[in-house]
């Protein structure tokens, strides 16, 4: 439950600042002056002959960045907030090369075993052993142990299944396609409905049963597969406490819901990032000579 509120808060703060974002934007619009395009237009022949011997160096410096190994052509190297792998984000609506199976399943591999995931399915362990959620793990480090393992067993599975298994099946693009067009309601718009609208290999549009039918198909192998089953515990006021198991469709489905819905979420901020990402790359320079002043 907490976790719940928890992602429902962030969800708050993240749509507020990007309309913060976005109203900033709008506001300090780059204008052009025509006089001053037409005196810089004769200075550029003169730095064309470099230009061409400038241009392959960024591959070599991109291969050698600790964050780009491993790099699947045709993903990308976005990080959200610099940090959450975003590998399967495009910054394009044009239409790509269809990605092959195993490149499908190396850039979910990539992603899913990220060192990032590793800290975050701690804490999502730590929060489970707070709320005593699943209580038929009990408590003390070997349950905080197997919760972790749910943890890092669940987001894989789920990632595996939407991301590799199900696209590589059914021909689908698992790639997310930022429109960066429009404004803030059209492109939100737009960001959800990639949850139930996603490209085929061939450039169609078609309903994302990667998505909606992978998370429903995770959630249920998850559930009943290893969660814990109806058990008997000790507790100080009962030493023979019994839990039910959590093996249930009930929970299935919650677990479905609750997949979907962080989705949605994921993606409405994948759609805005490059315009938090370019804000902040300006930002920050002008207020580095603000400090040094």
């Amino acid at each position: 439950m907490f976790i719940k509120y928890a992602v429902s808060l962030t969800a708050g703060f993240v749509l507020a600042g990007l309309l913060s974002l976005l109203a900033t934007a709008q506001q300090t619009a780059p204008s052009s002056n025509p006089d001053s395009a037409a005196q810089a237009q004769p200075p550029a022949p003169e730095k064309d002959p470099p230009a061409p011997t400038a241009q392959p160096a960024p591959p070599v410096q991109d291969k050698k960045t600790p964050g780009t190994k491993g790099k699947v052509a045709g993903t990308s190297n976005d990080r959200l907030f610099y940090t959450l792998p975003n590998f399967l984000s495009l910054e394009t609506t044009n239409k790509l090369p269809p990605l092959t199976t195993k490149q499908k399943y190396a850039v979910v591999a990539r992603g899913t075993f990220d060192y990032v995931q590793y800290p975050w399915w701690a804490f999502l362990s730590a929060i489970s052993q707070w709320e005593n959620s699943e209580p038929g793990y009990g408590q003390g480090w070997g349950a905080y142990g197997k919760r972790f393992a749910t943890a890092a067993a669940d987001g894989t599975i789920e990632n595996f299944t939407t991301g590799a298994v199900l696209p590589s099946l059914l021909h689908q693009d698992p790639r997310f396609y930022q429109s960066s067009t429009g404004g803030f309601a059209r492109r939100s718009e737009y960001a959800v409905s990639r949850i139930f609208v996603t490209r085929s290999d061939s450039g169609s549009t078609q309903f994302n049963y990667s998505e909606i039918v992978g998370s429903a198909m995770s959630a249920a192998i998850s559930t009943y597969s290893y969660h814990p089953r109806s058990t008997y515990i000790s507790t100080p006021t009962n030493p023979h406490q019994f839990v039910p198991s959590d093996r249930t469709l009930a929970n299935a489905a919650d677990v479905w819901g609750s997949q979907v819905g962080y989705d949605t979420i994921t993606i409405v901020v994948k759609e805005f990032w490059p315009d938090i990402h370019r804000k902040l790359s300006k930002k920050h320079p002008v207020e580095l000579g603000a400090a040094a002043h």
